[in-house]
């Protein structure tokens, strides 16, 4: 019986230990989240409702008052979408490649290494290759086409790294189950392997998306601060000056009377499109998921 106390006792002290840490660490959560949030609030509370149809798709002036930002959020979407259309048929297809095929040594560990360690590289130093690259070396000046060009290298090792781990996490059982069934290898990567890692991978496009839409110092030293002065401009060699690039100018700057509202609601503009963009890639799997829980739900009735 004396034996048993100190055991007890020392179950009783880690039992404690471990509530309070549970209760320390749910804080610290909560904490984080609601200043997370409390930050989103005040940037969208402070443009939003002073953002019109107009604002979205007028030219910017550069002395009176009431300009748009039409160009720059054209330009926006246009360099992104030309940078996920080379970085994410790529970068899938090596993740998948270094997960699958790429033999076990010091060559494959040694690829592993560099496209980490260029996930964790800052974009300025992208930017400043990319305008070695374009504007030194091919000449073609601050572009849209290099801006694409330059932002998907900057996404092409997330979205490597994050695929590559996401097929990692995929229960090897399912693919021997599959290859038992006689499907081939590829077979098996297309319609077993990357669904069931569809989660995982859509959240690594999700990171990367959200990434090139909200950078600057990358767009300024490569695509310019400025655009073509038209909305509508699909000319891949005309500046490609963003959103969160004019967001930088008009407010450091900027010399029209009304530069900071402009920026208020450039701010509230790019927040809000960036958390659409991240509900929209990841409403497919969601669409899935939701299927997938009816289709069980009907056949356990």
């Amino acid at each position: 019986m004396n034996r048993s106390l100190p055991n007890k006792l020392y179950k009783n002290v880690n039992g404690i230990k471990d509530k309070v840490f549970t209760i320390l660490l749910w804080a610290v959560t909560f904490l984080i989240f609601m200043l997370i949030l409390g930050l989103l609030f005040y940037i969208l509370s402070k443009g939003l409702p002073k953002i019109t149809p107009s604002f979205l798709i007028d030219l910017p002036d550069e002395i009176e008052k009431g300009g748009g930002v039409g160009p720059f959020l054209f330009n926006s979407f246009y360099v992104l979408v030309i940078s996920l259309m080379i970085s994410i048929p790529i970068g899938i297809g090596s993740g998948i490649y270094l997960a699958e095929y790429a033999p076990k040594n010091r060559f494959t560990e040694f690829i592993r290494t560099c496209v980490e360690s260029l996930a964790s590289v800052p974009s300025i130093v992208f930017g400043l290759f990319g305008y070695m690259l374009f504007v030194d070396l091919f000449d073609i000046g601050l572009t849209i086409l290099g801006a694409g060009v330059t932002l998907s290298l900057l996404n092409l090792p997330v979205i490597t790294s994050v695929t590559e781990e996401a097929i990692h996490a995929v229960d090897h059982e399912l693919r021997e189950a599959s290859l038992a069934m006689g499907a081939t290898k590829s077979q098996t990567i297309v319609k077993i392997v990357i669904p069931a890692a569809l989660t995982g991978i859509l959240s690594g496009i999700s990171l990367a998306t959200c990434r090139g839409f909200g950078e600057s110092a990358l767009i300024l030293l490569v695509g310019g601060t400025g655009t073509s002065g038209e909305m509508w401009d699909w000319s891949l060699f005309s500046q490609g000056g963003t959103l969160p690039v004019q967001l930088w100018y008009v407010q450091s700057e900027a010399l029209v009377e009304d530069a900071p509202q402009i920026a208020q609601k450039a701010s509230a503009l790019l927040v809000l499109i960036t958390l659409l963009l991240s509900l929209v890639i990841r409403f497919p799997v969601w669409i899935r998921d939701f299927r997938f829980k009816k289709s069980s739900t009907k056949n356990n009735k």
